[in-house]
Order: C-alpha cells, then structure tokens, then sequence
C-alpha cells in the first residue's frame, strides 16, 4: 500500500488532482493526532511487508491518507519530540540539550510559547491532551510528602489545552496515577519499583505495592492503578471525548485531541486479553493492541459522523526501543524496517518513523510523498490551514504541509533542511538527498565528550538518502565541498535560533554547548568547561537515557 523501504519511491502527490471537497477547507478540520511511543518504522505492515503481526487499523489510515515515507521525529526519544510536535521548535533550542526530563518539575514549554494547542485554542477550537505528558508538570509537596489536596501546576491546562486527562510521564519516572486538569483522580498514596514479569518476559509495576517507600528506586503509585490497563482507560476517554465534542463539531465548533499513547514502550503491559496473539512476544502483543485502540477511535470518529472533516496525523515520538535487535534474530522481525539502529541514535532508525495524515475532505486517498518532513511542522501547517500567519517567536522550525496534503503542484521542497538530534546530544543535517552525520567517528549514540576527545580528524559522516538510505556508506571524502556547505547551514541553523525564514531568535542558555562542539569547534570552550566540573551540562531532572 505505501511501499517505503525503498530508496526510489514515487513521489505521487505531484500534479495529483485535488481531492473533490477542496471547499470544505473553509469548515475548520476537526484534528487528531494519535502519538505512539517507541513504535519502530517497521512495526505497521503497510510500511514494512515483512512484518510478523498485522496493523489493520494503523495501514487503514495509510490506505485512506497520505503517507510521508521519509517523515522524522524531532529527537530520538521521548520528551524532546513532543516538545518540538507541540512547539514547532526543536528542543535543543530550550535547556534541554540531551536526554528526556522526569515528570515532576517545570514544564519544559515556557508559559509564554505559543503551541499547537494554544494556537487552536485562538481561532476557537476545543483542546484536549489525552494520555501521555512527559514535559513535567509539578506536584504538590516532594516525593513522599505530597498534598493531594493542592492543584498540580506547570501541566497541559496551562499551556493551552481546555482538558487533560492522563499520565504525567513514561511509568518508570511516576507518579502513577491519572491527572485530569489539575487534580489526580486517585492519590497516589503507595510505592512500587518494576517487577519481572518471567510469563510475559517484560518488567512491570504490578500489585502488590506497598505502604512504605523500600528504596530510592520506588516511585508513587495510586492503589486503583493497573500498567495493563492505562492503554484501554485512556482510549476509552478518548472515545467518549469524541461522542462529547461531536455536536458541538458540526455545529461550528471544531476540536483539537492530542492522544500521546503509552505504547508500546516499556513496560510492555499488555491487556490480558491481547497477550499471545502476535508472533513477536509481549512486543508484538502490544502492538495488536496498540493498533487495536486506533481502531477504536477511528470508529468513534466514524460512529459520530466526523471522519470527513476530521485531519488524523499518526506518528511515532522515536525509532524502536533497544529490543528491536533481538527481535530480529528471534522473530525474524524489523522494527526499524530497513533503516539502521534505532530508539536514541541519530541514524534513521532513530527517528525515521510512521507519519500518516488522513482527511478524506481534502486528501486523496492512496498517496505518498517521499520529502523529508518533521513532526516539528504540524505547528506551521495547523496556522496554514486556519490562514493564520505565525509571529517571529513561534514555530521558529516548522513549515507548512497543506501543500502536499491538497495535493498542489509545487515545484520546491515542501520545507528546508532537517536537523536530527541524538538522546545524547549528537546532531545530523539532512537537506534533500544528503544526510551529514555531525559527529567524528562512528557511533550514532556516543556522548559527544567521547567523540570530540580521539586525537586527530577523522571525517564526519556523509551519506546518500536516495542511494543509500541504509547508511552504509560514507561519502565523506568524495564529496567534501556537500560536507562543508552543509556544516556551514547546520551553524546557520543553530546560531540563528530558528530554521525557517524570519527574524533571528535566541536559544534558550548559552550561546553555544558543548554538544555542538563535533563541529563547531568553539564549542569545545563549553566541553572543557563542562569536564571541568566533573560532569556534562543537562536540563534540572533530566535523564541522559529513557529508560
């Protein structure tokens, strides 16, 4: 259906008609952007033939949508990329320079920023985040001496969505229960730590947890809270938000719902009744699972009349967890598709992964477009679509895909280069065909230190997309004047805090850090720095990996 995992796809959006209610663009599009996480560019068999388990619902959004093949995650893991989806700006532009953040502290999005949510929320639509945060939010109180009876600050309701309701992080950071605007649902009043799960082969917080904190490692967790549960409670809200929003939809009022689902990253805490139905253990299990739930809200959307006029984007926040490799080996599986590595590297199977956009109003089914395009420009295409110009301190990285979705005739690049950013810091350029690996050496995940501190100057890495979409070989030295001009945007990019046209803006933090010290070797002043202190610079709280 949408054949991605070959260098030569045919961009079919090119001179394609128009899709028949063109004029239905002046009814504001309802939109819905379902988030999965840790799913890999090979886990949905309508981008990858050779998958083990079937995604029916997922591959229905390709059949009836457009598919990008070569879509991008901002980041390779978890709260950088839903930084950037939010923002239209990548998050290494913030303090957050590496790593993921934990979900007690501030919001990583200041209050003043302008997001998707807050943008929509301007030009009249209802919003609404259900699921997944991980951008912190404070709690009441410190771990262990926590006031339920205060409001939580800092979360979604204060950076432009109308309800939340969901977990404040991945399950491994805490607390373990759901938040719905301000308040817990149920407070979270005991402790666990993961737990093997030996039958499903997978760690888990699971009953029974206990009275008293046993460690550093437990985190909070409400008595009424079940990990194998979280995807179907959150759905399930989700729906009924759908059915809620309906009349007020087609009456004039669309919505904006953010669906960050906790699947299928670890723990892999499968719903009893989906365990043993794929042929890829629990992973595999989840997935069935994961695909099931779309299918749920693809139904609710169906059932209450809103498919037409309704924009789904369905993407993934990173490329496949670390299991990916043994997956492989027992299962014959590719979670990562044909692209190399995976979830925290900056190689494509780090952050190449499922971008389908369906809106049977304005897309022509069955198409695909094989740009290079970021998850950082749902931001610039939601103002487009509304006619909405973005002011100079907003969306600094994003571009508009309104044009590939009505399917017009353009004759350039739908946006500029892309800039791909590593859980450890690292940093590559894509600017059409090329790839520049920015880092010494090979390594995609390597902490910069590491690889600014070998002797000499072995070349960055240079590959051929269209050619060499595996990344197999580097053609550093064949081409070395494609080297140094794309070094040279990259330091454009950076030092002007934006990637698109418009007035120059300024990173959060200093003007330079030493992740940036691959290639710009005054960096290097900020790495000596860091060493000097004893350890790298990172955001409050965070982690370098997401575990």
């Amino acid at each position: 259906l949408v054949p991605p995992l070959i260098a030569t796809i045919a961009v079919t959006l090119l001179g394609a008609a128009l899709a028949p209610a063109h004029a239905a663009e002046k009814s504001r599009p309802n939109i819905v952007v379902i988030y999965t996480d840790d799913q890999g560019y090979g886990d949905m068999s309508a981008l990858n033939p050779q998958a083990k388990f079937p995604t029916p619902h997922l591959d229905r959004l390709a059949r009836e949508g457009i598919g990008f093949t070569d879509g991008h995650s901002a980041d390779t893991v978890c709260t950088p990329s839903r930084y950037a989806l939010l923002t239209g700006r990548y998050a290494w532009r913030t303090s957050l320079k590496s790593g993921v953040l934990h979900a007690d502290g501030p919001c990583l999005i200041a209050r003043d920023r302008m997001t998707v949510a807050s943008l929509l929320k301007g030009q009249g639509y209802h919003t609404s985040i259900i699921g997944k945060w991980h951008l912190q939010m404070k709690f009441p109180g410190t771990i262990g001496q926590r006031d339920w009876t205060q409001p939580i600050t800092e979360g979604p309701t204060e950076r432009g969505f109308d309800f939340y309701f969901g977990i404040p992080a991945s399950m491994n950071y805490g607390v373990l229960t759901y938040v719905e605007n301000t308040r817990v649902t149920d407070p979270p009043s005991l402790w666990t730590r993961k737990k093997q799960d030996k039958e499903r082969n997978t760690f888990r917080f699971m009953p029974p947890y206990e009275a008293e904190r046993q460690g550093p490692e437990d985190i909070e967790i409400a008595p009424s809270f079940r990990d194998d549960a979280c995807l179907r409670i959150t759905t399930e809200k989700a729906v009924a938000y759908l059915a809620g929003r309906a009349p007020a939809a087609k009456a004039g009022t669309p919505f904006f719902l953010y669906l960050p689902l906790n699947s299928p990253h670890l723990p892999h805490s499968v719903a009893p009744e989906f365990v043993g139905q794929s042929r890829v253990g629990v992973y595999g299990d989840f997935m069935m699972e994961t695909d099931h739930r779309v299918g749920q809200v693809l139904a609710a959307l169906d059932e209450n009349g809103l498919t037409p006029n309704t924009l789904v984007f369905l993407s993934s926040d990173n490329g496949a967890e670390t299991g990916y490799a043994p997956r492989r080996t027992q299962y014959q599986h590719a979670s990562s598709g044909e692209f190399k590595a995976g979830k925290r590297d900056i190689y494509e199977g780090g952050h190449r992964v499922p971008f389908i956009m369906r809106w049977p109003a304005v897309i022509k089914a069955g198409r695909t477009c094989a740009e290079p395009v970021g998850q950082v420009d749902l931001l610039a295409t939601c103002a487009d679509l509304l006619g909405v110009a973005l002011p100079p301190d907003a969306g600094e990285d994003s571009s508009s895909l309104l044009p590939a979705l009505r399917g017009e005739d353009f004759s350039r690049p739908l946006r500029g280069p892309l800039v791909h950013h590593s859980a450890s810091g690292l940093f590559a350029i894509r600017d059409g065909a090329w790839k520049l690996n920015l880092f010494r050496g090979s390594g995609g995940s390597l902490a910069p230190a590491r690889l600014v501190s070998q002797a000499g100057e072995p070349p960055f890495e240079l590959y051929d997309m269209q050619r060499d979409w595996r990344e197999t070989t580097n053609v550093h030295d064949q081409h070395r004047d494609i080297v140094e001009r794309l070094k040279a945007t990259a330091t454009t990019l950076v030092r002007d805090g934006r990637s698109t046209p418009g007035k120059a803006q300024k990173n959060d933090g200093p003007a330079l850090w030493p992740e940036l010290a691959t290639w710009i070797p005054e960096a290097a002043t900020e790495t000596t720095k860091a060493r000097a202190k004893g350890k790298k610079k990172k955001a409050p709280g965070a982690d370098t990996l997401d575990q």
